[in-house]
């Protein structure tokens, strides 16, 4: 090895020296300089490298994942909670001579007069009468069609003047003939949801999907679990039958007040179309309240609320809780005006009862079928 030069030829660099043996700047001859025990960088061109920076990034994506994870499982385990509890005793597939099936879906939406497992004391706080085992019949009936071109509730007076067609009984499975023409809610009460759900078909030619019935006690219960439903009253009206006492304007309906609001038709002068009226605006309510983010996803509202529907909810054999949770969806967008509620058109009436107006019930199922926009109105 050359010794290095000293003196005027101090600076001198011998070309055959390896480039990295040459001192560093401002380095003094003769003196050692201390190796940096940082390794040369060969990355971006910085002077040092000190190893791969923290990923901040992984962690917070660790952490999404996990609450998604989180969130699926809750989200299962609500769905076969829900499922577990619907009460499926309803089985189209035994309904005789059914039209065929149009675009969208159809439900039929039925509130009984069940007075099952309640006490002696709610029927009476209720005002429902009669016994826990006397007959149910159907207090309020609606169609709900959900298709392309928005949601159309249609009630259903429960005076309609219907023929009740043959069918197959729901517990003998024989085959039963034609009792000709009756109020629609004799249909319910001869053989139950499948005889009505025949009975609506036959009289509409349009096909039912899907059916949902509640009673009083559930309704009630339901109303009472999301802290009252508020409504907003063009005019007060009493009825001693339903224990109905309200005022016009805006206020808070607990579960007792609610059912005696859908109920009442002794106030008004034309019945049964002003009670399904009521029902229509009611219902409609309580889903767009049941269907809001403040109830959807707080699971301390939405649970005891969920409980407290489905405990009581008599479905179809097909409904699950997807179905049931777009039933209400399309009842919010009713409300929220999204969507059109009227009356089965009438006619007139024949022995009392209401008769429907043939030539638009006609025009507003064709529309139905098709997915068309309803243009039928049900003003007499």
């Amino acid at each position: 090895m050359n010794p290095r030069p000293h003196g005027r030829y101090a600076d001198y660099q011998d070309p055959y020296e390896p480039a990295h043996a040459a001192r560093p700047p401002n380095s003094s001859p003769g003196i050692p300089t201390q190796r940096s025990a940082v390794p040369p960088h060969h990355g971006d061109g910085g002077p040092y490298e000190y190893g791969p920076a923290p990923r901040r990034g992984g962690k917070v994506k660790r952490i999404l994942i996990s609450v998604l994870v989180i969130l699926l499982v809750v989200a299962a385990g609500t769905y076969f909670w829900a499922d577990s509890k619907l009460r499926k005793e309803v089985d189209l597939s035994k309904v005789i001579d059914r039209p065929a099936e149009g675009s969208g879906t159809n439900y039929l939406i039925v509130g009984s007069d069940s007075r099952k497992g309640m006490s002696a004391a709610q029927r009476k706080s209720l005002h429902t009468g009669g016994s826990a085992e006397a007959g149910q019949r159907t207090d309020s009936m609606m169609i709900l069609h959900v298709g392309a071109a928005g949601p159309t509730l249609i009630s259903l007076p429960r005076d309609s003047n219907v023929t009740i067609p043959r069918f197959r009984g729901s517990e003998s499975g024989k085959t039963r003939p034609a009792m000709g023409a009756n109020k629609l809610n004799a249909a319910y009460a001869f053989d139950g949801p499948q005889l009505l759900v025949r009975t609506v078909e036959y009289n509409t030619g349009l096909h039912i999907d899907h059916y949902a019935e509640i009673g009083f006690t559930g309704f009630a219960n339901m109303v009472d679990a999301m802290g009252g439903v508020e409504m907003n009253l063009d005019k007060g009206f009493k009825d001693k039958w339903s224990g109905a006492d309200f005022k016009a304007g805006k206020q808070t309906l607990d579960g007792a007040q609610a059912l005696a609001f859908v109920r009442t038709r002794h106030a008004f002068a034309t019945s049964d179309l002003e009670r399904t009226k009521n029902q229509q605006k009611f219902l409609s309510t309580l889903a767009n309240q049941a269907a809001a983010p403040g109830t959807v996803l707080n699971p301390f509202e939405l649970y005891p609320v969920m409980g407290a529907g489905l405990d009581t909810l008599v479905v179809d054999k097909d409904m699950n809780p997807y179905l049931l949770g777009k039933m209400f969806f399309a009842m919010k967008d009713v409300n929220s005006g999204e969507g059109k509620s009227m009356n089965m058109p009438v006619s007139g009436s024949v022995g009392g009862n209401l008769q429907w107006d043939r030539p638009k019930v006609k025009q507003l199922v064709d529309q139905l079928k098709n997915d068309e926009p309803v243009t039928v109105t049900s003003e007499r």
